[in-house]
């Protein structure tokens, strides 16, 4: 893939820390050298050279082959956007993210391979962008090269990705608003997270969009992205989400898993400089949960 960019800012800088102020890392610049190709005014060079105001300097970035550790799997991947950049699906509760010491054979990382390979993709080493626990449905935003990767990581530095989920929480808030701000972490050994005076600073705004006799419909925007956050955040404040066992939820009012679906996505195309906004709606299992009398 070929990208250019024409110096329009600095009157003399090294054609390296140019595209480093365009994304292009360290590690992808050594990669160009090695087995790609980058030109300064449409000539070959093979090393970082200082360019002048007007200069243009492109770089030709090379595949990135399927890491051969991956099984590849054909499970079936419910795509919501693809373009030569990126991928956005909507995970089903019960598949995990990437694959660990219990499940290396059928995760989303396992089914991506299968779905790139079958569509004869050039890149065939998807990153994960945004991540979910096994049984949290929703949204996930997937680089599908090391380039689209490199941005996404700095959108993330600079909180442009917008996340809004979608929880069924136990009882009532006292209020239609608010915020949740804590540092949660972990004790060895543990996959609970908790409230700890030496854990990581998360914040969580929520909105209530329903109350029901026993819980209430919430949405949750993540300022932050600890693991379990918004799981952890309610159960701290009294609320445990319905059906989450890990926290206490309660686990007879008609889901077997946490209600916690990842409805609404956005976030700056750095490719094309538009805003990419997508919606996921409810799963069925949530639904009927609301549903219920």
């Amino acid at each position: 893939m070929q990208y250019s960019w024409v110096n329009q800012q600095f009157k003399r800088i090294a054609v390296k820390k140019f595209l480093k102020h365009r994304g292009i890392s360290h590690r992808i610049f050594t990669s160009i050298k090695h087995h790609g190709k980058l030109y300064l005014n449409h000539h070959r060079i093979v090393t970082s050279q200082p360019m002048k105001l007007g200069d243009e300097v492109a770089v030709d970035i090379p595949s990135e082959p399927a890491d051969p550790h991956v099984v590849i799997s054909h499970g079936k991947l419910d795509v919501v956007y693809e373009d030569q950049n990126w991928l956005v699906i909507n995970k089903p509760a019960g598949l995990t993210s990437v694959p660990g010491p219990h499940n290396r054979h059928d995760t989303v990382v396992n089914r991506l391979k299968g779905y790139l390979l079958a569509h004869h993709s050039p890149n065939l080493r998807p990153h994960l962008i945004t991540r979910l626990d096994m049984y949290t449905s929703g949204l996930m935003l997937i680089a599908k090269h090391r380039f689209a990767n490199s941005l996404a990581n700095q959108l993330i530095n600079t909180h442009k990705i917008k996340k809004v989920y979608l929880a069924i929480i136990k009882g009532h808030l006292k209020t239609q608003h608010g915020s949740v701000k804590m540092l949660i972490g972990k004790l060895p050994n543990e996959i609970k997270r908790h409230k700890m005076i030496n854990g990581q600073f998360a914040w969580t705004e929520y909105r209530q969009v329903k109350s029901y006799p026993k819980f209430t419909l919430i949405k949750a925007r993540l300022h932050t992205g600890r693991t379990h956050q918004i799981r952890v955040h309610f159960t701290e404040i009294g609320h445990p989400l319905v059906g989450d066992h890990l926290y206490g939820g309660p686990m007879d009012w008609g889901i077997k898993r946490q209600a916690l679906h990842a409805w609404y996505l956005a976030f700056p195309d750095p490719f094309t400089h538009q805003v990419r906004k997508f919606k996921a709606n409810l799963p069925a299992d949530m639904k009927r949960l609301l549903t219920q009398k």
